[in-house]
Order: C-alpha cells, then sequence, then structure tokens
C-alpha cells in the first residue's frame, strides 16, 4: 500500500467515489453443476492470482450491489441492484471500459499512451496523457472496480498473510470451470468481512469472479464477476480512440478546477489527507487523516447536506463527530476535522481515533 497515495475517500471503500476493492466483491451462485477439477493446493492458486498476466479478452462484467446505499446518479454502480460493464483489454496494457450510466455511458480507452474519458451525456472527453514513471500496472480507479482479476490481486496481496487460505471445491463461471479459493480473516482480526472467494479459472489462471462476505448475514454484499468473457485477440480498433465531433476535450486538472464548487467535489476534497496515517495491518487497518481547517470551512452547503444525509451523530471520549456505515466499511468524521476508515466494526474507529495526529 503507497502510503502517500492512498485517500480516505478511496481507503473507506469511496463514500461518493466509488466501492472499488473490498466493498465491490460478492459472489452469487453458480449456475449448472460444479465441474470436476484435479485437486489444487491454496498455495498454487494464490501464486496464480499474484502472478497471472491475463491475455487478451473482452467480456461482460455483472455488479450486484447490496451495501444499502440510495441512487448517486454519478455513480450507479454504487446503489443497490445489477449493473453492466464491459471491458476489453489486449493483454499489453490497452484497455477499453464502457460503463452505462441511465441512457448515458461513460467510455475509457487507454490506448497505451493516453487515456480518455468520454462521457456521452455531456460530450466531454477528457485526456490524460501518461506520465513518464508512471508503470503499465497502475490501473484506474473504474477497472479496478469492475475487473475481477484486477481487484483479486489486489485484495490477496493485502491480506494473505493475515487469512487462513482454503480452496473449497469448484465453480462454473461465465461458462469456465473454475476452483474457489477462500481467504477467511484469521480470528485475531477486527473486521466486518466474513471471508473473500474468488473464482480462479483452471485453464487461464486467471480470477473470474470475486466475493466478500460479511459477518451476521446470509446475503452477500455485492458481486463483481464474469457473466462472458471472450479470450483471445480483440479488434485493434477498440483501443483507439477520436473525440467525437463538437466534443469538449479538456485535462483531468482543468476539469477538477472546474468542478470546484460541485457538493461532491468537495467533499471528496475534504476527506483527502495529503499524508494519511496507517494504524494496524491486514484486515482491520484503518486509515486516518486530519481535513485541514481551511478545507473544513470550504466545504459547499450542499455537501455538508450530502454527508448528513449517509451519517448519524455520535460521540464519545474522543469527543463528537458523524459516523458513515456499510456491510464492508466505516467511517468516522470528528467535528475536529479528524478522520477514521476501515473495514471494521465502529468500535475499531473510536478506539483509533485518537492516535490521528
Amino acid at each position: 500500500m503507497n502510503k502517500r497515495k492512498v485517500t480516505l475517500a478511496a481507503a473507506a471503500a469511496g463514500v461518493l467515489t466509488g466501492a472499488a476493492g473490498l466493498s465491490l466483491l460478492a459472489m452469487p451462485a453458480g449456475a449448472g453443476q460444479p465441474p470436476s477439477l484435479p485437486d489444487v493446493s491454496p498455495e498454487s492458486l494464490v501464486e496464480q492470482v499474484l502472478t497471472s498476466k491475463p491475455s487478451a479478452f473482452g467480456g461482460t462484467v455483472e455488479v450486484d450491489n447490496k451495501l444499502g446505499l440510495p441512487q448517486i446518479s454519478e455513480i450507479p454502480q454504487l446503489a443497490d441492484g445489477k449493473h453492466n460493464a464491459r471491458i476489453w483489454t489486449d493483454g499489453n496494457g490497452k484497455l477499453r471500459l464502457a460503463l452505462p450510466n441511465g441512457q448515458s455511458e461513460q467510455t475509457i480507452v487507454d490506448d497505451g499512451t493516453t487515456t480518455w474519458s468520454w462521457n456521452s451525456q455531456d460530450n466531454e472527453v477528457t485526456k490524460s496523457e501518461h506520465k513518464a514513471d508512471q508503470k503499465p500496472d497502475q490501473q484506474n480507479s473504474e477497472q479496478k472496480a469492475i475487473d475481477p482479476a484486477t481487484a483479486a490481486k489486489e485484495i490477496v496481496t493485502m491480506t494473505k498473510e493475515f487469512s487462513d487460505i482454503s480452496v473449497d471445491g469448484t465453480a462454473r463461471v461465465a461458462n469456465r470451470a473454475a476452483y474457489e479459493l477462500v481467504l477467511t480473516p484469521k480470528a485475531s482480526e477486527k473486521t466486518l468481512i466474513r471471508e473473500v472467494r474468488i473464482a480462479v479459472d483452471s485453464e487461464l489462471k486467471m480470477p473470474l469472479r470475486v466475493a466478500v462476505l460479511t459477518n451476521g448475514t446470509a446475503e452477500p454484499a455485492a458481486t463483481v464477476g464474469f457473466r462472458e468473457i471472450n479470450v483471445g485477440k480483440q479488434d485493434d480498433k477498440l483501443f483507439q480512440f477520436t473525440p467525437p465531433a463538437n466534443a469538449k476535450v479538456t485535462t483531468p486538472e482543468a476539469k477538477e478546477q472546474r468542478q470546484q464548487g460541485k457538493p461532491e467535489v468537495g467533499l471528496e476534497q475534504a476527506l483527502q489527507g495529503e499524508d494519511p496515517q496507517i494504524f494496524g495491518t491486514g484486515w482491520d487497518t484503518v486509515v486516518g487523516a486530519r481535513i485541514p481547517a481551511e478545507a473544513m470551512t470550504k466545504v459547499p452547503a450542499e455537501a455538508q447536506g450530502l454527508v448528513d444525509r449517509f451519517t448519524k451523530k455520535v460521540s464519545g471520549s474522543w469527543g463528537s463527530g458523524q459516523l458513515f456505515n456499510t456491510k464492508v466499511a466505516t467511517i468516522l468524521i470528528a467535528d475536529d476535522g479528524r478522520v477514521v476508515a476501515g473495514a471494521v466494526p465502529e468500535q475499531v474507529l473510536f478506539d483509533t481515533i485518537g492516535q490521528v495526529k
């Protein structure tokens, strides 16, 4: 985990900007009879998840959320219910994502040197040139949210040494045979998560579906997995992008500056710490930071209203503030600007917030 680049918004499973990582992961029952496959060790499957480099493919990913969040127009994938997305890759870093949003769609294309993002609703294109020191495996947050292979690698990397690992039979995902790898937090871990299940393709060695089951519930928190997948070379034209006629082309910096007044942007900026503090390890890691006083005063009233809508007021020996709960993550925002977040029960945050500097 890169401590300097982690923001509270991301670490908290993305109150407004996305539930990537743990918060988008859960698995429905597989269709049809489970396939008969040779025995395989948990260690072998873990190695496959960590080292697999998926070849070229195209596919449809289905996300089924049960996080208990209402509809937010900017990020429909967070709302309860089923959502589809398409993903294509050439296996060498080029990528295309199609993310439906009601009657519109967001298209993201990485051609190897530039990342383009087009919103069909306002016909605006954001153009982002790759930096010289940017690594090929630094995927954008949208890919992490909908690509089971990318999500699985992140989860296993962060939690494997804090988990009991096993293989629990087989499954069929997108009509492909897969093993079920299960990571269960060790008994000493204080977390909302009961277990993570990863369906690993028996032939391709890549994750096809990732799952999180939470404590105290029989229903999974959400689902991300391939509904269909086409393995093999994809049309080169998929990884090319030309801005549509009359589209407004801008840069990420210019777009961010223009959106300063929007409530969701103001809230996200307020929740970001330049150098977040990390407490604990493994499943019960807590990320903390202190929102600068000037940032607290600049949060628009609409943004504060958005916070109030999703939180409840709490207090304790640490002070008072607002608490945000989902099935897989908890965020505590103290009135004095301290913020802590993690995939942990609220008591863990109450016990940790006093350590925030």
